[in-house]
């Protein structure tokens, strides 16, 4: 659905994005995570054909950016940052505005019907300047629907919003992602991008690494189980160190961490060693880095 090479774009000495190659597939939620100034804005309004590339190619449903730019913008959705409403007019008159720009047939069917499913109903003919953030971002969300577009682009969607209407709009997003859209965001939202990707990539400027969150994890760190002892666990070491499926391992406190590729089928053999050595086992967990962790890794290595 969205296929991109060598996507470039530069304003005067600023190199803003940097030989980006992507695909991503129909139906795919796609995270794209990055700090502020890294490009992400950028390259939402070069897919959604707003501003053109310095070099490099692009395609969005088979449409190329620059050629195609006009059905592009039939085809997806997109909310912006900062979503221009029209603050004194009322929640339904915007929305059957841009019904109309997107050439929509049943506007009041349409606008109705996302009105209600962001929960916006009830306030449809209060003025837009009267809403709060959270609201206006809702609106702007129901707007980028209204033409039905298979792939939409959400900039910071949940950003504003109190929990329940976060909860709200990332049901909404899982539901549109069942319907077979490919959706885009953009966010700095990681345990949302954690929850609601299928994978993610970590971008600043140039694309550091595309992966699913569970791929990241164990790209990063492997994957580490914790057995908690009774006793201290430092006299344990040396005997789990020696099997030849761990690849590191601590201890620290009653705690031993381990390091191994797959816990699954070599904990039985772990537990039978520490066993054997008299150890007291009280529980044992899969150690589980956050994608906070990862973003701030790569981040952190770019500072660097």
């Amino acid at each position: 659905m969205i296929k991109t090479e060598n996507l470039t774009k530069k304003f005067d000495d600023n190199l803003a994005v940097d030989r980006l190659t992507l695909e991503i597939g129909e139906g795919e939620v796609f995270g794209f995570l990055g700090p502020n100034g890294a490009g992400k804005t950028t390259t939402v309004r070069m897919l959604t054909s707003l501003i053109a590339p310095t070099v490099g190619t692009a395609t969005v449903m088979g449409y190329d950016i620059i050629q195609d730019d006009q059905n592009i913008r039939r085809n997806v959705g997109i909310l912006t940052e900062t979503p221009g409403l029209y603050d004194r007019l009322s929640a339904w008159r915007n929305m059957t505005i841009f019904a109309n720009l997107y050439e929509v047939e049943d506007v009041d069917g349409q606008a109705g019907k996302y009105l209600r499913m962001l929960g916006l109903w009830e306030r449809r003919n209060d003025a837009v300047g009267t809403f709060s953030k959270g609201m206006k971002q809702k609106l702007a969300i129901a707007r980028a629907l209204l033409h039905e577009p298979q792939i939409l682009f959400l900039d910071e969607p949940t950003s504003g919003l109190d929990p329940e209407a976060a909860k709200l709009v990332r049901d909404f997003v899982e539901e549109l992602s069942g319907q077979g859209r490919t959706i885009f965001i953009c966010t700095h939202n990681l345990d949302e991008a954690d929850r609601l990707c299928d994978r993610i990539a970590v971008f600043n400027t140039r694309l550091r690494v595309v992966d699913t969150p569970a791929g990241l994890r164990k790209r990063l760190y492997g994957r580490q189980v914790v057995f908690h002892l009774a006793d201290e666990a430092a006299p344990y070491l040396a005997q789990v160190a020696s099997l030849p499926f761990i690849n590191s391992a601590e201890a620290i406190d009653n705690k031993l961490l381990l390091a191994l590729d797959n816990p699954e089928k070599e904990n039985p053999g772990l537990i039978r060693a520490l066993v054997a050595a008299n150890a007291n086992i009280q529980f044992v967990g899969e150690l589980r880095h956050s994608l906070e962790d990862i973003y701030l890794q790569l981040v952190n290595e770019d500072e660097q």
